[in-house]
């Protein structure tokens, strides 16, 4: 990541830019104990943002994973927590990286109380999020940078590249996620820009 981001050994070519970036799986409560969730780490985008504050960007962070930085960490919860922070901080920014698994389905009702082990099964109603990156990428400025990230367990390219089309964005990251060795959670990861 900080091969990519370097241009040259030691200069901080990001300087003075402004790039907010996500990390993590978002958590969909279903009650007081239980969420809906994905396999993120968030370690892509913390990388991501320990690379892009290493040489001079003023990074904002945003993710469900807690961490330390130098660096302002926004901690939120859930894609509707993450959605209203980057939406009331993205003016401000010359960049979004977005590499957080945002949750595509949230619970219809959240349970007040835990939700009892019975002996029968139980039905969750989901509803759809709001797909955060494409509403960004139709309002984006003509300065601002959007970079996507695209997991995915077929035809790679193919799905990478109609999201890249379809959410307005300038950049995608695609990755596979059906190798274990580079997928989430893991130090390595192998993708396709």
């Amino acid at each position: 990541i900080k091969t990519i981001l370097k241009s040259d050994e030691g200069v901080k070519s990001l300087a003075g830019k402004k790039i907010l970036i996500t990390a993590g799986g978002t958590r969909e409560s279903i009650d007081p104990v239980r969420y809906i969730g994905n396999k993120s780490s968030g370690k892509m985008g913390i990388a991501l943002a320990d690379a892009a504050y290493s040489i001079g960007a003023n990074v904002l962070l945003v993710s469900p994973v807690p961490c330390e930085r130098k660096y302002k960490v926004i901690l939120v919860e859930s894609a509707q927590e993450m959605q209203e922070v980057i939406e009331s901080e993205f003016d401000k920014e010359d960049a979004l990286i977005m590499a957080a698994a945002v949750s595509d389905f949230r619970p219809i009702n959240i349970s007040r109380q835990k939700i009892k082990k019975k002996n029968e099964d139980i039905t969750i109603e989901l509803t759809k999020n709001p797909d955060i990156i494409e509403i960004l990428g139709r309002t984006k400025r003509e300065d601002q940078i959007i970079i996507g990230f695209s997991a995915e367990s077929e035809e790679i390219e193919k799905n990478a590249l109609e999201k890249l089309t379809k959410k307005k964005i300038d950049l995608i990251v695609a990755n596979d996620i059906t190798v274990p060795e580079i997928g989430f959670g893991s130090d390595e990861n192998a993708v396709i820009i």
